[in-house]
């Protein structure tokens, strides 16, 4: 008989927390890092990519569907994100889901050059018999220059259900999450 050591609620915790870090930003879109970096495309393909990493895991996905191309306002499509119509993958044995379809708005005047806002995101992690269901609203993004990438402000997702084991929020860094629309 194998014996297998038993994972303490300081471990159990501490995971819970990673998986509702990732949670919170995985339908969001990494350390800085983008999938893609350069100038916007010169004809929109109404997609985005997105990643975001977190305590050295990563979730991202590529070639979402919008409702409009940038900067006009728009609407990520959930079902081109989320699998299996999506390829939102995470690492770390995460599995992640955006709820919503998420709008945002955009605003390229000269006394807020290059921000984005998103009014709502909503997105469930899941890891083992781990469940957590978070939402953060009114998240604002820089732009990257003149490309179309956008960096997230700081911001902090308060937990709408799941286990007793998920936080009761989350914050995400400035720099933390990403978006590239083409």
């Amino acid at each position: 008989m194998r014996h297998t050591p038993n994972t303490s609620r300081t471990t159990r915790l501490a995971r819970a927390a990673g998986i509702a870090a990732l949670v919170v930003a995985a339908g969001l879109a990494g350390t800085g890092t983008a999938l893609a970096h350069g100038s916007a495309a010169p004809a929109a393909d109404q997609k985005v990519d997105g990643v975001m990493v977190v305590a050295g895991n990563s979730c991202s996905w590529t070639n979402a569907s919008t409702s409009a191309a940038a900067p006009n306002a728009l609407t990520v499509d959930r079902a081109t994100v989320n699998a299996p119509g999506g390829n939102l993958a995470c690492g770390g044995g995460i599995a992640a889901t955006l709820n919503n379809n998420p709008a945002f708005t955009f605003d390229d005047t000269a006394d807020t050059a290059g921000t984005a806002r998103t009014d709502l995101i909503d997105i469930t992690g899941r890891q083992s018999f781990i469940s957590c269901r978070y939402k953060a609203t009114n998240i604002v993004w820089d732009r990257d220059g003149t490309t179309r990438k956008y960096i997230n402000r700081a911001f902090t997702a308060t937990k709408t259900s799941g286990s007793f084991l998920c936080p009761g929020s989350v914050t995400t860094p400035a720099g933390d999450a990403s978006m590239l629309f083409r």
